[in-house]
């Protein structure tokens, strides 16, 4: 079996106008995101509605890498009638488009190769300023999210650096419900380690960060 997981990750994010809301999800869920999922390098690809914060409808694909969304495949594909209509770039608020990096962990490992998409996502998406990316990342990869980790209902952690789109970086944590982030022991990680305050303080959140979404739909190859 294919690998459901890459070292790319594609994202969009939107919220729809209400009278146009039920076609774009009969168009995602029978056309789109097959649609996309067929490209080469495409590994998995899973919708999302937002339980917290937003945009509602979030979209992801896993990549084998970034640069499959610069391939010719990807660039030069024809768009349907039906994608034509619902155009979300011009219909849609808050678009979100961006295309990550994996920096944490460092590579794919065989059970993250493997994985279905999480039944929730917390996702967070920020920058720092370029005199403190280096300690901060390393902080954030070798501290925050470990610790994180280690909360019960959360089965795993992985950071991001933007490829194409903005904010810089993005953190994703994968959960078995909506509720882990509300747990004694997810708050008692915030600021369990001395470095937690000051380094939190070194980024800016992007509008809406951190959100929480709620699986709807996944396909793999």
């Amino acid at each position: 079996m294919a690998n459901r997981r890459g070292t790319g990750l594609f994202m969009v994010c939107v919220d729809m106008p209400t009278d146009m809301e039920e076609e774009f999800n009969r168009w995602y869920n029978e056309e789109h995101l097959a649609e996309v999922l067929a490209m080469p390098g495409v590994l998995s690809a899973a919708r999302y509605e937002a339980v917290r914060s937003g945009p509602k409808h979030l979209a992801l694909y896993e990549l084998e890498n970034p640069q499959v969304m610069e391939s010719d495949a990807f660039m030069n594909r024809e768009h349907t009638p039906w994608t034509l209509r619902i155009n979300p770039p011009v219909y849609a608020a808050n678009f979100i488009y961006n295309v990550y990096e994996m920096i944490y962990p460092d590579q794919v490992t065989p059970e993250l190769a493997d994985a279905e998409f999480a039944p929730v996502l917390q996702i967070g998406r920020m920058a720092v300023a370029p005199q403190h990316e280096q300690e901060w990342n390393r902080w954030y990869s070798s501290v925050y999210v470990p610790g994180y980790e280690m909360v019960k209902g959360c089965i795993r952690g992985r950071r991001w650096r933007v490829y194409q789109g903005s904010p810089r970086y993005a953190v994703m944590y994968e959960l078995e419900h909506e509720r882990v982030s509300e747990t004694p022991d997810w708050l008692e990680q915030r600021d369990i380690h001395p470095e937690n305050g000051k380094m939190r303080e070194l980024m800016t959140h992007a509008t809406g960060s951190p959100g929480i979404w709620k699986k709807t739909l996944e396909l793999s190859k």
